[in-house]
């Protein structure tokens, strides 16, 4: 009777597994997404509004697992130690791609130890300053700045991060000084940038649009070439007399090395039909994203070059080796 018992419970899992649909076989399961980057982060608020849509196109559940800490290096060591089967992946933003030019040594090799699987699209960069700082624009910033050279104190979320770079870039073009104080993440770091222990920071625009609203910070410019249209109130500093400062951040989908190709397709067919879902595209474009999903051999050209192109730029900004 036992063995009976026992045959006919193995012939209705064996049925249920042939009748049921993939996803409902594999629903136990979840693909973890690991962000290099604190809550509150430009590119957590965009996985975050992408997160559903992401579960549906990848047929399993998705979790959100941030990883921040080294400005970064936690959350990607994370990725590349990961198992190369597609269930985990990441969300990166440009900051790994300048970590190789600030950071003497890194527990990976960014050239050869992740898979990159798209390259997702542009998020805007602000800079901003606290509410109580007085200045409205970069004029009157760079006035302040000259009254009070490295008395004044910028956050980032870390050393080595894009942000920390986009201020260095805006110190060096203005040809003025500031102290740098890094962070373990944007959410910390916007915590004190509002309550006035730090005075100036940049940040992406999707962090600190509520905080702008709310008049707790000020926004000095954006650093893209052409005004965003989710604040076309916010001049760009090529329209302030800074024609050279222009600092663009992007975002991607990385895997650990050796994905398998089909991994790798499944992957960026399903990030492609999240971003195209239209509750994500709104999503974006109230954030000022602009998605553009590019293939994951490009992805990999592009890497390359952006190492190349922010190691000058770390040069020039006279960042230091950590």
């Amino acid at each position: 009777m036992k063995n009976r018992r026992q045959a006919l419970t193995w012939l209705g899992a064996s049925f249920a597994a042939t009748t049921l649909p993939a996803t409902a076989q594999m629903s136990e399961k979840s693909v973890r997404f690991i962000l290099p980057n604190a809550t509150g982060s430009g590119v957590d608020a965009i996985t975050r509004s992408a997160q559903a849509a992401l579960a549906k196109a990848l047929g399993f559940a998705v979790v959100v697992d941030n990883q921040p800490g080294a400005g970064g290096i936690v959350g990607v060591q994370a990725i590349t130690r990961a198992a190369p089967d597609g269930m985990t992946l990441g969300v990166v933003s440009n900051n790994v791609v300048i970590f190789p030019s600030v950071y003497k040594t890194l527990p990976f090799d960014l050239a050869n130890d992740i898979t990159p699987v798209a390259i997702v699209g542009t998020t805007p960069m602000v800079l901003v300053v606290n509410a109580k700082v007085p200045a409205n624009n970069s004029k009157e910033l760079v006035a302040l700045l000259k009254a009070r050279p490295g008395q004044v104190n910028y956050g980032s979320g870390g050393n080595g991060t894009i942000l920390h770079l986009a201020t260095e870039m805006y110190l060096d073009e203005a040809g003025v000084k500031a102290t740098h104080v890094p962070y373990k993440g944007v959410g910390p770091m916007l915590t004190d940038l509002i309550g006035g222990q730090v005075e100036m920071a940049a940040a992406a625009l999707p962090s600190v649009q509520a905080h702008l609203k709310s008049g707790a910070l000020r926004a000095i410019g954006v650093t893209t070439a052409q005004r965003v249209p989710a604040a076309p109130e916010i001049p760009t500093f090529v329209e302030q007399g800074l024609p050279g400062y222009q600092v663009d951040a992007w975002f991607a989908v990385i895997g650990p090395k050796g994905m398998a190709a089909a991994d790798v397709k499944r992957v960026h067919d399903a990030v492609v039909a999240a971003f195209a879902d239209p509750a994500v595209k709104e999503a974006m474009a109230r954030q000022g994203n602009v998605i553009n999903v590019s293939g994951s051999e490009v992805a990999k050209d592009y890497f390359r070059t952006e190492m190349a192109k922010y190691a000058r730029l770390v040069k020039k900004a006279g960042v230091e080796l950590q």
